[in-house]
Order: structure tokens, then C-alpha cells, then sequence
């Protein structure tokens, strides 16, 4: 099996790019932040406080998260339930930078991931892919951009669902994930040592897949 790791921070496109890059190549595309998501949903329906750490775990195992694919889109269950569509707000997505800190949250999620790599050619994207989840994955992208670029990627999506949003409190938002994110003590946001950056602050959506697509299939090849 074929595994590609693309890890980046918050708003850098990773999403969008695997999504696409799946299609062209025949992969699935699994994405390791809806788990993340998933978990934060739970915490946050539930009111239990997920910044305490004593609380967190004890509550960990009765979220019982799985996913399904329908067609290429990937699902999530949460305790029986498709929580899909409610797990995109800032809320969420703040509460899951937060959780996935702790250690015993990313143990939790860690199987799944890795499992899904054994049984499909699959590109995976998130925070820690190429150094932690899947280490040996035959390519490993780091996608970045400079972060005003990637605070107004996330304002223009949240927007469509929040018109009432503001760009300057997305901003902040990004940067104080980006604060959680490479300053966690477990598996912090840095490029696996042999990870290709790609920094697309310049770069359209379709010269970004453009480029993508060359690296992925020049480093397959080389390994046929």
C-alpha cells in the first residue's frame, strides 16, 4: 500500500488539496482532524470541560467515534450518530487544537489512523502525519503559507456559513492555533525531516495541485 502524509497548520489548504489530489490519484483520502473534530463535538454537546485534563480522560472512552465512506466522502459517527456536518464551526474546531495536546487523546485516536493506512492506498492529512501517525509513509508534504493567507482562506469558507463573522477574530484564531499547535509538548507541528515544503502564499489552488502531483508521482516511481 501507498501512504502520502500532508501536514501543515490551520488554514494552509491541506484539506482541499488531499480532497482533490485523492481523486486524481485513485486514493483515499482520510482526514485525521475530523477525528480530532469528532472528539471536541462530543466534549462540547456533552458541557464537560475538555481543558481539564483529569476530566477529559476519564471521558475519553465514551466517545465512541468511528467513521464510514460514502462513496469518497468520509463520515463521522459519533456514538451512533453522523455528526459530519456539525463538526466545521470555530468552536469545534478550537476545542479539537485544544485536545489534541493531550496525550492520552492522540494515543486514543492513534490505531484508527494508523489501520486505515494498512488497507487502502490512502493520503492523510493533519498535524503530525508524516513524524508520529504514519512515519514511514512513502511521501510526506509539509504545506504552509503565510498566515494572514491562510486566517483569509478559513474567514472566505466560514463565511458561507457565518456571515456575521469577522476576519481579524479568524485571524487571531489562526494564530493561537498555530501557538497550540507547534508548542505542545506531544508530537508539536514541525516537518518530518524528510517532508518536501511547499509554501503556497503565492501559489492558486490548481498550481498548488499542479506541483503536488509531480512530487507524489516523481517520489512513487523512484520507489517502484
Amino acid at each position: 500500500m501507498i501512504s502520502i502524509a500532508i501536514d501543515g497548520p490551520a488554514g494552509a489548504g491541506k484539506s482541499t488539496v488531499a480532497k482533490i489530489l485523492s481523486k486524481e490519484l485513485g486514493f483515499i483520502y482520510f482526514d485525521t482532524g475530523a477525528l480530532y473534530r469528532a472528539l471536541g463535538y462530543y466534549f462540547v454537546n456533552n458541557k464537560i470541560d475538555y481543558t481539564n485534563v483529569h476530566l477529559l480522560v476519564n471521558n475519553l472512552n465514551k466517545a465512541d467515534i468511528t467513521f464510514k465512506f460514502v462513496g469518497n466522502e468520509q463520515r463521522m459517527i459519533l456514538c451512533g450518530e453522523d455528526i459530519t456536518d456539525s463538526i466545521r464551526s470555530n468552536q469545534i474546531s478550537m476545542a479539537a487544537s485544544r485536545i489534541s495536546a493531550i496525550p492520552e487523546a492522540r494515543e486514543y485516536l492513534l490505531n484508527a489512523q494508523r489501520e486505515m493506512a494498512t488497507k487502502s492506498n490512502v493520503i492523510m492529512d493533519g498535524r503530525d502525519i508524516g513524524t508520529v501517525v504514519l512515519p514511514y509513509a512513502n511521501v510526506k508534504i509539509f504545506l504552509t503559507a503565510d498566515v494572514r493567507v491562510r486566517a483569509w482562506r478559513r474567514f472566505r469558507q466560514l463565511r458561507q456559513k457565518d456571515i456575521g463573522i469577522r476576519y481579524i477574530d479568524v485571524l487571531k484564531q489562526v494564530k493561537e492555533r498555530d501557538k497550540n499547535d507547534t508548542e505542545r509538548e506531544i508530537s508539536p507541528l514541525v516537518p518530518a525531516k524528510d517532508a518536501i515544503i511547499v509554501n503556497t502564499t503565492m501559489l492558486t489552488l490548481n498550481r498548488t495541485i499542479n506541483k503536488l502531483i509531480k512530487i507524489v508521482r516523481k517520489r512513487i516511481d523512484g520507489k517502484k
